[in-house]
This record gives C-alpha cells, sequence and structure tokens, in this order.
C-alpha cells in the first residue's frame, strides 16, 4: 500500500507452523520486507525479539525503536519476524530460548498464541516483554506490557467526531478481527463514547481485518445502505483510508472518517481532506522502551519496572496536522 523506506536487519526463522488459532491484531499498512540479520552488540549479550511480522508498518518502526536502543546499550539483537503465521512463531520463541537470549522482546501474531510463547518463556526462565498485543489465556508471567492505551484512544477519537457532526446522526464502524486485543479495546472506548451521545445510532458493523481494501468493499456496501450516514470511525488507519477512498470514488462528500495508528499516510490523507482524524501512536517509543526495559532485567535492575506501562496517543486532525512530524512516531529513518 506505501511504498516507505526503512533500513531492517530481520533474521527469519524456519520453523514449523503450529495449529493455533489466528486472530491478527496488527493494524497496519505494510512495506515490503528487506534484509536478514541481528545488530552486533559489544557486551555479549542478547536480546531475542519475536515480531509478528516486518512489513507492517507498526512493527517496523517498533523494531527500528528496539535496534536504536540496542545500538545504545552495546546488546545484540536477534530478530525473528514469524510473517503473520502464530504456529511458526511459537516455534520462533523456541528458538531465542535455545539460543539462550538473555530476554525475549513478545509482539505476538495473536493473543491466544501468545499465551504459548510465554508459557515457553516462562519454563525455561527467559523473562519475557510483550508489547501491543496482550496474551489474553494461559497463566504465563510477563516482566511489563507496553502497549497503547486503545480504551481511552477510541474513546477521546470517537467523542471528537460526534463533536464534529453536532452530536446526532448515524454513523458505521469498521472493526479489527473479531476478539482482538485491540478490537476489543477499540470498540470498547468507542462504546464509551456513545454513552455519552444518546443522539448517535450505530447502524453498520462490520470487521474488515485492519485491511484497507477490505474496508474499501465493506464501506461500499454501507454507503449505499445508509445514504444518511454522518461517519465511520475505522478501528484502525487503513481501514479509514478505505472508507474515505469508497466514499470520495461515490461521490459521497460530507462525512467524517477517522481511524487510530497515526500512519505517515494517514497524516498526508488528514492534511489532504480524505480523512479528519487519527489518534497517532508511538511504536518508535515502545520499541527503545522495551529494550531499554530488557537490558534493566538482564543485569538485574528491573524489580521498579511497572507491570503495565500504556503509551500516550495523539488526536491529529486538519489544524494541528501540520505541527505534527509522522517521524516523532514512526522514528528517524522515516522517510
Amino acid at each position: 500500500m506505501h511504498s516507505i523506506n526503512f533500513r531492517r536487519n530481520v533474521t527469519l526463522a524456519s520453523a514449523a507452523a503450529l495449529s493455533v488459532a489466528l486472530l491478527f491484531t496488527g493494524c497496519s499498512p505494510t512495506v515490503a520486507p528487506t534484509g536478514a540479520s541481528g545488530n552486533d552488540g559489544d557486551n555479549g549479550q542478547t536480546i531475542g525479539i519475536a515480531v509478528a511480522d516486518q512489513k507492517s508498518l507498526f512493527y517496523v518502526a517498533a523494531v527500528d525503536g528496539m535496534e536504536q536502543a540496542a545500538d545504545e546499550a552495546g546488546y545484540k539483537l536477534v530478530t525473528l519476524s514469524a510473517n503473520n503465521n502464530s504456529g511458526q512463531q511459537v516455534n520462533q520463541v523456541q528458538d531465542l530460548i535455545t539460543q539462550q537470549v538473555d530476554v525475549i522482546i513478545f509482539i505476538a501474531q495473536d493473543a491466544t498464541s501468545a499465551a504459548a510463547g510465554v508459557k515457553l518463556a516462562n519454563d525455561a526462565g527467559v523473562p519475557i516483554i510483550a508489547v501491543d498485543q496482550k496474551p489474553e489465556s494461559g497463566k504465563g508471567k510477563l516482566a511489563t506490557y507496553i502497549a497503547t492505551d486503545s480504551v481511552a484512544a477510541a474513546e477521546k477519537l470517537c467523542t471528537w467526531m460526534f463533536d464534529q457532526f453536532g452530536g446526532a446522526g448515524d454513523i458505521a464502524i469498521l472493526q479489527g478481527p473479531l476478539g482482538s486485543t485491540a478490537e476489543l479495546q477499540r470498540s470498547e472506548g468507542c462504546a464509551n463514547a456513545l454513552a455519552n451521545y444518546p443522539d448517535v445510532n450505530v447502524v453498520a458493523q462490520e470487521s474488515a481485518g485492519w485491511d484497507e481494501t477490505k474496508a474499501f468493499t465493506a464501506a461500499q456496501n454501507i454507503l449505499t445502505a445508509n445514504p444518511n450516514l454522518k461517519a465511520i470511525f475505522g478501528e484502525s488507519d487503513a481501514m479509514a483510508l478505505g472508507a474515505a477512498k469508497a466514499a470520495k470514488q461515490e461521490g459521497r462528500t460530507g462525512l467524517f472518517f477517522v481511524g487510530i495508528d497515526g500512519f505517515p499516510t494517514m497524516f498526508t490523507a488528514v492534511a489532504d481532506g480524505l480523512t479528519q482524524a487519527t489518534m497517532a501512536q508511538q511504536p518508535y517509543l515502545m520499541g527503545q522502551l522495551s529494550v531499554q526495559d530488557a537490558v534493566k532485567i538482564a543485569e538485574g535492575n528491573g524489580d521498579d519496572i511497572p507491570e503495565l506501562q500504556y503509551q500516550d496517543t495523539v488526536l491529529v486532525t486538519g489544524e494541528n496536522v501540520a505541527d505534527n512530524d509522522p517521524a516523532k512516531f514512526y522514528g528517524p529513518d522515516f522517510k
């Protein structure tokens, strides 16, 4: 969907797929994968990274942040990308354990299989940090969980959107994969906002799997069936963009399209008036923080690390988009 250029050092591990549920939570457009290797550290200590994919812009930015922090600390990274295969990712966690990494940072493909990866690390005595996706089952223990507070982000975004059209009218919601962490939290957040706006009616709700193309098709049907629609809340930027493009193709004007992520392409869309707002996440910062915490843990200084570390989001609209640099959220390697 984009042609965004990032440097990439990713090691792809081959692993047989386990049969586990796929409830993908990555809410990102994609960039072409490049490269395959780990960072060379100076002190012999190693952090393992198990990431859902290295196509999704959110995850690319997070790993870029990890690399920056690891270089600064003199640690080696071993980064394994699961290419959106949750079974392969569980095997990759086992591979990192076999390689005797000091700490594992886990950006899971889905919440269900994540529990299996956490258990493997726990059983091996390897501390594990979760980023973005939280294991939703099992009795595994995390050293810390770093993520966006998607409930708060969605509530703030939906409240802003309702106010833009006077707090009364019909809206539609495009959801992520049903049951995924981000989908549940973003649905909850918008529901919280709706409770304060009794005259806003949800006339359509459909999962488009974080995907722009699926959102485009879903929005076409929603727009046709609802001639008085005021707005569409996309639970990701990609879905908001797909919906906005569908409306533009059909000549529908005056609607509001908002999303959550803060992708550089969404910044452009907001500036151009195609979409109206995004809640920008901070994946580069999350990546930096995860490695900084991993270093503390590896060096025996991790006792004071909080169990939960929510990172702030920024509401980006037409009024302030020029004042917000996408590189703040996606790192200096963004071009």
